[in-house]
């Protein structure tokens, strides 16, 4: 797409050396973008759902007619300048585009990144056509401030320093104030500040971090209740070795408490409530900055050292292991705090020579130098999916291209709210690209979000931007010149980018949708190395995976950052009022893909529309069900598989991922730790989780409290339990003796007089020996089940493959091995009593079918093979079909406002979210913090 007329090393901005050649892609000579798309006039109404009050109203605003209702309220509200009921307001989408994208046009041909007029105006048409037909959005504060009279600050992300000394604390107050002021976010790390341990120069006791954070939040908490663009966000980070480390892990975990006692005790505790302002250290995300040191002293339960700020000397031991203990109770008690994995966050770090990596942004997905900050867009995945379903991975590259230059030009004409930050920002020139509807993309293309092929896509795909990215910025380096700080830092950075080359080489391609980009992205890593060696490169990093709350509404994404669905079921406004609930348009595309006939998959939709899942689906195969799990409801992707799914990307970024893992009310401390730890090893530089309902002091909707008044006046229910089915007093049964690696046992099997197995007696051990007992325990526990009515295929499930001593040969020739006496057992039950099908689901097979198979290639006999053949085959004509069905669309319940309210409504799953303080609906999950559908406000930065 894109080529540099001459490529002079080490030129600055000042001196160009020519310039980048712009070819068109999506836009078409003589046409501009604005005359290819039909306009309409709009009426943008909001309401507080809570209190029916009018929020925003603004007449006849100008929008595409492909643009949703929700996007367009959103982008009016949120970024349109100018005062209500005057001429300076904006009126039209066209006026906030152009408002943006001339700025940023002029800045690109002040500073020489154009060869001609020509390109410049071919570069301006390439970003207002991806802007009007959603491909990628910059980060809200772009449309916040650009082109504005307003201080140009292109930022959303922000990192700051604090020193030991009051100086500094109070300039923290000060600097968090400017940019919270700006919409944006801000993160540091206090380790510096001497502990409460610690002695001061007058003598007296140190205060230590911990009380200083409670002057910050003070301050957060004012000016985000003082009508802030959005609520303020910040991140505190605090390294392992501190002495202070066990105060500041149980610190918010305390609070909750408070906040419990305060509730009980009759105070309005609620978000936004009368009495919340009591509570302290609610307003930032609280990490703990763990060591590889630290880590493996926990692995192997020893000691670590916790170290003195003025010399660096250990003046307390603690067991590592029951210090990580507490960082996971303290997770699993109020969320916080998260982790981040120093090392490895380090060892990715382009510019160690100017200074570690000590803290990130308040989402955790940037992370680079003190006192610096990062501008982020991102693109909509879903858009680069062609008619057939193949990813256009040509398009997608092209597209980054310009993305990438535009975000390096608005660094040339950005603001800073302070002088240090401006400072590191132009010598190092840090940008986040990124991307959201990942989880559509994935669904679309059959691929399940847990599952090998879904995370090697979603890899190639990272890698392809971010290879794309700096393969660009090594192009502008030798037009406008490499980042002021390269030079010092150029070995370093270029080992960075082979670490990155050396993950894409070792990055395994499952099937086609990953080929074509996985090869895109290693002639783009080649060209990374390649030009970078000989130009340097423009910017010190180029791509994090942000949250996109705000931004990817207006994108009309159906899922954000690099998150799943949040449901099969969606909430739709409709022009001139009114709303609709409508199934996921993407579960259509991917049915007709994955082969489903049109009438079948219809019905499927259908099913969905009235449940919210897919379980017991009509038609749908089980094997296919991964492909639409989702963040929440009845298959809600399990924690490991967000983790994974983060450690398959995470090789392809500089900086990090903004996410939460979602962990069941009913997960353990030990699960939380544990997820903590594979993070480690796996090689995430942050993670956070959350375990629902894990917090009081953030609302849910009232509907708990209202269904919990609305169950006292009920009548009584009348409640269906499980009926014992006892067997007859005389029953057929079978008793058979077996030997598993050499233990000898009988197990007698009993059955109803419809066969049906009703209960198990083991023998094994000597008659009054442990072991038998816990054998005659174990026998009428699982008996009780099946007389109860639990299926013999769930025990089955449970107990086969279960694996411990004795173990190995048999004396059963269907069952030659068994890992354990309990898989022996209920292998052979399933033989004995479970059907044929029922079997093959379960990979249980006879001796006899194991043979028939190898000789004839099917586990049937001969007849019966060839009945299933001709049945599949027919099936496979019927699935067939042309027309991608219809998503079910009904009206939406009267009580749902967002998609999150309706996921509870046609579920009956709760959504631990909190409600919007704009509007009042119920926010839901994106990335690390939370967005509401109905106004698009965000709990974060995006």
């Amino acid at each position: 797409m894109t080529e540099t007329t001459r490529a002079t090393n080490g030129r600055s901005k000042k001196q160009p050396t020519g310039g980048l050649r712009i070819d068109r892609v999506f836009t078409t000579p003589g046409v501009h973008p604005y005359d290819e798309v039909t306009w309409e006039r709009r009426d943008v109404v909001q309401t507080n759902w809570k209190t029916g009050a009018t929020v925003f109203e603004q007449k006849g605003v100008e929008y595409p007619t492909g643009w949703s209702v929700n996007a367009s309220t959103i982008v009016t509200t949120k970024y349109f300048r100018g005062a209500l009921g005057t001429p300076a307001r904006e009126q039209s989408l066209k006026q906030l585009i152009d408002r943006v994208v001339t700025t940023y046009r002029r800045a690109g041909e002040e500073n020489g990144y154009f060869a001609t007029e020509a390109d410049a105006e071919v570069f301006e048409h390439e970003i207002t056509w991806m802007l009007l037909h959603q491909y990628f959005s910059f980060n809200s504060p772009v449309w916040f401030n650009v082109g504005t009279k307003s201080p140009q600050q292109v930022s959303a992300c922000f990192i700051l320093s604090v020193d030991d000394s009051m100086d500094s604390i109070l300039n923290w107050y000060r600097e968090e104030g400017f940019i919270f002021k700006g919409g944006s976010g801000a993160g540091l790390n206090l380790s510096r500040i001497r502990s409460s341990k610690e002695l001061l120069s007058s003598g007296g006791t140190a205060s230590g971090p911990v009380s200083f954070m409670r002057g910050a939040d003070a301050s957060a908490g004012t000016i985000k209740s003082g009508g802030a663009t959005r609520r303020a966000a910040k991140m505190v980070v605090l390294d392992v070795d501190h002495p202070d480390i066990e105060e500041f892990v149980e610190t918010k975990a305390r609070e909750e408490d408070k906040i419990r006692a305060l509730r009980d005790a009759g105070f309005d505790m609620d978000l936004g409530g009368a009495d919340i302002t009591s509570v302290q250290y609610q307003n930032a995300n609280n990490s703990v900055r763990v060591t590889d040191e630290f880590m493996r002293a926990v692995e192997e339960g020893r000691e670590f050292g916790l170290r003195a700020r003025t010399d660096g000397s250990v003046i307390e031991t603690v067991d590592a292991r029951a210090l990580f203990d507490k960082i996971a109770k303290a997770a699993w008690e109020c969320a916080d705090p998260g982790i981040q994995y120093d090392d490895t966050i380090n060892d990715w770090h382009t510019n160690p020579e100017s200074g570690r990596i000590t803290a990130s942004n308040p989402c955790s997905e940037y992370m680079s130098l003190d006192n610096s900050s990062c501008n982020l867009a991102s693109l909509n995945l879903l858009k680069f999916l062609r008619a057939d379903d193949s990813f256009d991975a040509e398009l997608f590259e092209k597209a980054v291209e310009l993305i990438i230059t535009a975000m390096d030009i608005s660094i040339c004409f950005a603001d800073f709210p302070t002088e240090p930050i401006g400072e590191t920002t132009r010598n190092y020139r840090q940008l986040g690209i990124g991307y959201a509807n990942l989880g559509a993309l994935l669904m679309a293309t059959g691929h399940g979000y847990d599952s090998e092929g879904g995370r090697a896509f979603a890899a190639a795909i990272t890698s392809l931007m971010t290879g794309t990215s700096y393969r660009r910025s090594a192009e502008l380096a030798a037009i406008v010149g490499p980042y002021a700080g390269y030079a010092r830092n150029a070995e370093a950075h270029k080992r960075v980018m082979r670490k990155h080359q050396a993950a894409n080489d070792s990055l395994r391609t499952v099937s086609s949708w990953d080929g074509d980009v996985h090869a895109r992205a290693t002639r783009a890593w080649e060209g990374v190395i390649k030009l970078g060696e000989t130009n340097g490169y423009r910017n010190a990093q180029a791509s994090v995976l942000a949250p996109t709350g705000t931004i990817g509404f207006m994108m009309d994404c159906d899922t954000t950052g690099i998150e799943p669905d949040f449901s099969l079921v969606k909430f739709k406004k409709l022009v001139g009022g009114g709303s609709m609930q409508i199934v996921n348009q993407t579960i259509p595309r991917a049915l007709k893909l994955l082969g489903y006939a049109d009438e079948v998959a219809e019905a499927i939709v259908e099913y969905i529309a009235e449940n919210g899942h897919v379980v017991d689906a009509p038609g749908l195969k089980t094997e296919h069900y991964e492909v639409f799990d989702t963040a929440m409801g009845q298959r809600a992707i399990k924690p490991m598989g967000h983790v994974r799914m983060m450690a398959a990307c995470q090789p392809f970024l500089s900086g990090a991922i903004s996410k939460t893992v979602n962990l069941p009310e009913t997960a353990t401390v030990q699960e939380i730790a544990e997820v903590y730890l594979q993070g480690w090893k796996l090689g995430l530089k942050a993670l956070a989780v959350y375990r629902d309902n894990c917090k009081v002091g953030q609302p849910l909707s009232d509907g708990k409290a209202k269904k919990a008044e609305e169950k006292k006046e009920e009548p009584a229910k009348v409640e269906f339990r499980p009926v014992r089915k006892r067997l007859p007093k005389s029953r057929p049964s079978r008793t058979t003796s077996f030997s598993v690696g050499g233990a000898e046992g009988y197990m007698t099997s009993g059955s109803y007089p419809d066969d049906g197995l009703g209960e198990v007696f083991l023998k094994l051990g000597k008659q009054g020996s442990t072991l038998a007992g816990v054998m005659d325990a174990f026998s009428i526990a699982v008996s009780i089940g099946l007389q109860y009515g639990v299926p013999l295929e769930t025990f089955v499930q449970k107990f086969t493959n279960l694996k411990f001593e004795p173990a190995g040969l048999t004396d059963d020739p269907d069952v030659r091995m068994a890992q354990s006496i309990m898989d022996y057992i209920f292998r052979r039950l399933a033989l004995d009593y479970l059907t044929f099908d029922e079997r093959a689901e379960l990979g249980i097979y006879t001796a006899t079918e194991r043979a028939r198979q190898v000789e004839t290639g099917s586990y049937l006999p001969v007849e019966e093979a060839e009945e299933h053949s001709e049945a599949e085959s027919l099936k496979s004509e019927t699935a067939k079909v042309e027309d991608v069905p219809t998503a079910a669309v009904k009206p939406a319940p009267v009580g749902a406002h967002t998609t999150a309210e309706l996921l509870e409504q046609v579920t009956g799953t709760s959504v631990d979210a909190p409600l919007c303080l704009t509007c009042g609906t119920k926010m839901r999950p994106s990335g690390s913090c939370y967005v509401c559908e109905g106004c698009g406000s965000t709990s974060g930065c995006s």
